[in-house]
């Protein structure tokens, strides 16, 4: 296979939840993966569709791995590992799904007469760009796959590794409707590597940010979570509105922290050990369920909100999207993508 020559050694075969055949376990000799496993499996679909009820602005995504090693402390999607029979946390960050044949898998899909050719995002659940991307190199094949299809799509990451496939964005752009958009919650450096241990440097998303709007790929920035007391003093989110502005961002949103089943516990366990000065007031914020009061949720929204920003802004509230929310095919919906999760 392509990626043969780049693992180290294959240690095993096991069999997950969902998957007919066993799973080929590696690893890889590199500093950034020494204590983590990769799960080779054959998957029989790429597109995934999302549930109707679901309040997302699409109706399909794909995600061609399960688990991400930027192990972030938040992480929204780390109660869906669960469902392999790992748990939410360690194994989130250190036992990673690779669906290896997911770009012919997609070729398949999209070729098939009852596609409708819908909008197809990206990046919904775990990073498609995480490190073991530069690996693997499955987005290659399925920007090639949706490009030969003219099917719109778009795409949310942490990481500027993205440019790699700058060209293949543009060619996709060129037959259909493509954006981007880069998740960056903080400048702080403190703040940063405490709660997005293993994630690209925040100004290296900026960059990439200037240099895909630059190439003509709409590009925005999500700045969430917002965590309070973590990253939302003016001094700290003014400065990452004024340097997105500067970058061309075509969208600015923001969104404030919840935690909902699993995340909840691991995200208190960070911050008993962590920051401890923090533990009685989320206690008390997130006292009735998985979403701060609407309160904080709104004084955190009006921080994000940016005078003359193109594009708009999504609102941090929970409450449900509009039914003709889901037509829309712009940059801003990339910010709702996090928003409304």
């Amino acid at each position: 296979m392509r990626w043969s020559n780049l693992t180290l050694d294959t240690e095993e075969q096991r069999r997950l939840p969902g998957y007919r055949d066993e799973a080929v376990v590696r690893r890889f000799d590199a500093p950034e993966a020494l204590e983590t496993r990769f799960y080779e499996v054959r998957a029989r679909s790429a597109l995934n569709r999302v549930p109707a009820a679901s309040r997302m602005p699409f109706r399909w995504t794909i995600n061609p791995y399960r688990g991400c090693t930027h192990a972030c402390t938040y992480c929204f999607a780390r109660p869906t590992h669960t469902y392999l029979e790992f748990n939410a946390g360690r194994d989130f960050e250190r036992e990673i799904v690779v669906k290896v044949n997911a770009p012919e898998v997609l070729r398949i899909e999209l070729a098939k007469p009852s596609w409708k050719g819908e909008h197809v995002a990206l990046g919904t659940n775990t990073d498609p760009y995480q490190w073991v991307e530069g690996r693997y190199r499955l987005m290659e094949g399925i920007w090639e796959a949706l490009r030969d299809a003219a099917n719109p799509c778009s795409v949310l990451t942490k990481s500027p590794l993205l440019l790699r496939d700058l060209k293949l964005m543009q060619q996709i752009a060129g037959r259909a409707s493509f954006s981007a958009c880069l998740s960056i919650p903080t400048l702080d450096e403190k703040a940063w590597r405490a709660t997005e241990p293993h994630t690209p440097h925040p100004r290296a998303r900026l960059e990439a940010v200037a240099e895909l709007n630059r190439a003509g790929i709409p590009t925005g920035v999500l700045v969430a979570p917002l965590m309070p007391g973590i990253n939302d003093a003016p001094e700290q989110v003014e400065p990452l509105l004024e340097l997105a502005m500067e970058a061309g961002a075509t969208s600015i949103g923001g969104v404030a922290l919840h935690l909902r089943g699993e995340v909840r516990a691991i995200f208190m366990e960070w911050l008993r050990a962590h920051r401890p000065d923090l533990v009685e007031r989320y206690e008390e914020l997130y006292r009735r369920g998985a979403y701060a009061p609407r309160e904080e949720r709104e004084r955190l929204s009006k921080m994000v909100r940016w005078r003359g920003a193109p594009g708009g802004f999504r609102s941090a509230d929970p409450a449900p999207m509009s039914a003709g929310a889901e037509g829309s095919r712009g940059p801003l919906t990339i910010a709702r993508q996090q928003a409304l999760f």
